[in-house]
């Protein structure tokens, strides 16, 4: 039977919710920067100076404005979240594509390591790295993609082994086509709802790691971060700056985090036809 997903999606509203945050931020992030009047480092205007036409959300300690920090911050935290979502995606693919459809040695070595990937705590190492070695964001990033290929394999190994027994991938396996030809042609267009709930849960779980470890001060101080405005934030927490100065960040990051997770929710209900049924 013949599913029309778009038309389902643009019915629910999780989904509505989930992009049009997913939009906002999006518009933030290409055009806020260039629609920002300051460089976030320039460090030339009073400290903590209040709200005006000038400095819409105030002036922080270090003398930066509030809006241009604000507007780079949700730019590096998002960017994160989407590099380590799409290269944690890309490897848990083609890692579970290996297991699957080669098997034996592959697939137990994969597999093995999956197992204790999962088993290992990422945030711990995060840590650890961060706090030891004080490597650059894109180091952390890979880190982390190294740390999240695990569930991601373990459900395409599972849906591979599944689509070996149909018809027409063993025609094509039969009629001589490759490895390479089966798995590009039949397998990997098959599991696209896969891809697409995997990447934003990844990205949603890489957004929440980055404001973490930089509320822990683990990341570069000069880089602009949401968790990195929330903790300096609370540290004046008492000169009444909680409004324009912290709550602008924790809703940018409670929106990313909404969004992200709404968006998996409406399409893991709607691509996966077991939930399907129980949602209608």
């Amino acid at each position: 039977m013949h599913i029309d997903v778009k038309s389902m999606l643009l019915k629910d509203r999780l989904f509505l919710i989930g992009a049009s945050l997913v939009s906002l931020l999006c518009l933030i992030c290409l055009v806020g920067p260039h629609a920002v009047p300051f460089d976030p480092t320039d460090m030339s205007f009073q400290p903590f100076a209040r709200p005006s036409w000038g400095h819409p959300l105030g002036v922080n300690d270090a003398g930066q404005d509030i809006l241009s920090e604000l507007v780079h911050a949700v730019r590096n935290s998002l960017a994160f979240g989407a590099s380590v979502g799409l290269l944690g995606l890309i490897l848990g693919v083609v890692l579970g594509l290996a297991a699957g459809w080669f098997g034996g040695i592959t697939n137990r070595v994969i597999m093995s390591s999956a197992d204790v990937f999962m088993a290992t705590p990422a945030v711990m190492i995060l840590i650890l790295v961060a706090a030891l070695f004080m490597p650059s964001p894109t180091v952390l990033a890979l880190v982390l993609v190294g740390l999240s290929w695990p569930t991601t394999a373990k459900a395409v190994r599972a849906q591979s082994l599944a689509l070996r027994g149909e018809q027409h991938v063993r025609a094509s396996a039969h009629m001589g086509g490759s490895a390479f030809y089966v798995i590009s042609r039949h397998l990997i267009p098959e599991m696209f709802p896969l891809y697409v709930v995997g990447f934003v849960a990844k990205a949603r779980m890489a957004i929440f790691m980055e404001a973490s470890l930089a509320f822990l001060g683990l990341f570069d101080p000069g880089r602009k971060s949401l968790g990195g405005m929330i903790y300096y934030a609370l540290r004046y927490y008492y000169m009444d700056v909680w409004w324009n100065w912290l709550a602008p960040a924790v809703v940018c990051l409670c929106s990313a985090m909404m969004a992200a997770g709404f968006l998996a929710i409406s399409l893991e209900k709607i691509m996966d036809p077991r939930l399907r049924s129980k949602w209608a």
